[in-house]
């Protein structure tokens, strides 16, 4: 009797991007050998001094290049993308293969410039239909709107059964510099027995359909018309659309377009470069250039939107910028919605923005952004067209997975089929089966601050927020190396804690405090244990600070012996 052959267990494991918005990357695993889809970043949040990036933990894939088949990116945005530069040294095997539609492998490859210690990734492109094979996964890209061209979504073939990642997406039956949603080419998909869809959750909280970029255009031509003197834009420098809208309007009203901030200059040279961006010639010029050309006449292309410190916006905003400052009567508009934990920086720029004079428009006061995220509407069309046994919510804070996992029900999903999983967890799939496995993989965050990736964990993070919140306190003592005994009067420094010249009896009290506590441990005799002594300024010296102001400075004791 011949035996039935053993198929074994997907494993689906979440390194990014669930119960956050950015920081994607997922593994694909079957028989230890591992498929990555995006290695993406995400924005620090506002209690993270210090911090550039948030990274995906590739702790679980460390030594094990040889079982890593390919990286496959969906699409050009950096919480796609972004990790790679900081990532390639723990998971970059001598053949790795990735595979890109042609922006996002250019602009992978143009910033790969800004890390020349690494190696040049070696990136195949892909387009609508491209077919790959890598081990036993077989992978066909098929092309989905989002708000930046070549956004693919996959479907992967695996012994098990079929997978399909939407990727980033929304339906838009009127783009702009782009092509509709090819809805025939989903159903034809849906019709290949999908196992398990996994699908973008970021606007699953949002009724309705999202707005088509048509709208947008439209909208934006509005102010465009009325604008009396500069127009200055903050997008995202991956929005190749929002740009090549902002472009084209320019045009039509006959102002020059200055793209401003590393980013948007490096994206707008790249999109122009392979036709994603059409100008005419003499449209674009170069920031210095500006004030060569009547108010009326110019448009700002910069990067800043979310309120990122030295993103160009905020250097004009700040007086900080070499050739622009806000003059009153200058229309600024954020086209971009807030990321979750940006609202505070976002509002302070706009007061900020509008205190010097200018016009301020942004997306709650019209439809000037369009969110690339489906909303319920187009999430539950997605539902029906693929018909998967099994659905994995994607891409989202938890409340935007849950919502989704509600549609799926909706959809006639059964609950038990439905997987809301966390990162770190890993997603068994059998044939018959899909459930949450006990075993956990690294999945915390790596934070990158400038050259170091990974120095900065809780410890240090939490000393940063100390720092922020009450400030450092810095005791220096000179103590007598013969008898222990303190030499002189304690030396104070404070920094975001108190100013010295206000707090004259506070600083009295505190040395007379700093002195018994030394001469006390000198007084019983014997060899003295400074280390001890620090630990006792430390400790009582902040229990007397906390009494007189009720607040805790980080206290740095320093003992120097003469």
């Amino acid at each position: 009797m011949e035996k039935t052959k053993r198929i074994d267990n997907l494993r689906i494991i979440p390194l990014g991007g669930l119960g956050e918005v950015g920081r994607n990357m997922t593994l694909i695993e079957y028989k230890r050998k591992i498929l990555i889809i995006d290695v993406g970043f995400r924005m620090p949040e506002e209690d993270m001094p210090g911090i550039d990036y948030i990274i995906p933990n590739t702790e679980y894939l460390k030594k094990r290049e040889k079982d890593i088949l390919g990286i496959l990116f969906t699409h050009g945005h950096y919480d796609h993308i972004g990790a790679l530069p900081y990532l390639m040294g723990r998971i970059y095997g001598k053949n790795l293969k990735m595979f890109a539609g042609r922006i996002a492998k250019s602009i992978i490859l143009k910033r790969q410039e800004d890390f020349p210690q690494q190696p040049k990734p070696e990136i195949s492109e892909i387009k609508d239909g491209s077919k790959i094979v890598l081990g036993q996964f077989k992978i066909e890209a098929f092309r989905q709107n989002h708000n930046i061209p070549d956004n693919f979504g996959l479907l992967i073939e695996t012994p098990v059964g079929n997978i399909v990642h939407t990727s980033d997406f929304k339906f838009d039956q009127s783009p702009v510099n782009d092509l509709p949603t090819d809805f025939k080419r989903l159903r034809d998909i849906g019709k290949r027995n999908v196992l398990v869809l996994m699908s973008d959750s970021t606007g699953a909280e949002e009724e309705g359909s999202s707005l088509s970029e048509e709208e947008i255009y439209k909208n934006l031509d509005k102010i465009f018309k009325m604008a009396k003197g500069r127009i200055i834009t903050a997008t995202f420098a991956s929005l190749i659309n929002r740009v090549q809208q902002i472009i084209a309007l320019s045009e039509k009203y006959g102002r020059k377009v200055a793209p401003e901030g590393y980013s948007m200059k490096a994206n707008v040279e790249i999109a122009k470069a392979l036709g994603y961006v059409k100008a005419k010639k003499g449209t674009l010029i170069q920031t210095k250039q500006v004030k060569d050309y009547p108010d009326e006449k110019v448009t700002v292309l910069s990067t800043g939107a979310q309120g990122e410190e030295g993103a160009a916006l905020m250097r004009i905003a700040s007086r900080e910028h070499r050739f622009l400052t806000i003059k009153k009567g200058d229309t600024v508009i954020f086209s971009s919605s807030v990321i979750p934990g940006n609202e505070r920086t976002v509002q302070a720029i706009k007061d900020q923005l509008l205190r010097q004079g200018a016009n301020v428009f942004h997306y709650r006061m019209m439809d000037i952004h369009a969110s690339g995220h489906a909303k319920r509407e187009e999430l539950k069309k997605m539902l029906d067209i693929m018909k998967p046994k099994f659905f994995i919510p994607i891409h989202g804070q938890h409340s935007m997975l849950f919502a989704h996992k509600d549609l799926a029900i909706e959809s006639g999903i059964t609950e038990k089929n439905i997987v809301v999983a966390e990162n770190g967890q890993v997603i068994s799939v059998s044939q018959g089966k899909i459930s949450v496995e006990k075993e956990r993989v690294p999945s915390n965050y790596i934070m990158v601050d400038g050259l170091g990736v990974g120095d900065v964990g809780e410890v240090v993070l939490r000393d940063r927020q100390m720092l922020a919140k009450d400030g450092m306190f810095v005791v220096v003592v000179t103590v007598d190396r013969q008898t222990g005994k303190v030499h002189g009067s304690p030396d104070i420094i404070s920094r975001g804690f108190v100013y010295l010249r206000e707090s004259k009896e506070l600083l009295k009290a505190t040395r007379k405090r700093v002195i018994s506590i030394v001469n006390k441990s000198a007084g019983r005799g014997g060899a003295v244990n400074w280390s001890h002594v620090k630990k006792e300024i430390r400790n009582k010296i902040g229990q007397f600070l906390f009494s007189k102001t009720k607040r805790r400075p980080m206290i740095l004791p320093v003992v120097i012996e003469v």
